[in-house]
């Protein structure tokens, strides 16, 4: 899985985002629901939903926007295999 963020660089800190709190929100918004779950039975999202590739990048994205600024999140990249890759944008 990847992400993407587009926003400017703060003059300040010289950053866009904390890696430490990007790290944490991962942790937080994907790992900790579907790490090591079976999606179908463990993830009550996708209960109602069909697991496949381009829904779970959804569902990351739903989740992981959750936690940063708007407009940061850019993209999530999920490679189900090295061939078969899904990239959604909130669209």
């Amino acid at each position: 899985m990847a992400m993407g963020t587009i926003i400017k660089i703060d003059p300040v800190t010289g950053m866009v985002m904390n890696l430490t709190d990007l790290k944490e929100y991962m942790e937080e918004a994907i790992m900790k629901p579907l790490d090591h779950k079976n999606l179908d039975l463990d993830v009550p999202y996708f209960a109602d939903v069909v697991s496949t590739t381009e829904n779970v990048a959804v569902y990351i994205w739903e989740n992981l926007q959750k936690f940063l600024p708007l407009g940061v999140l850019y993209k999530v990249k999920v490679y189900e295999t090295d061939n078969n890759i899904v990239v959604y944008k909130g669209e």
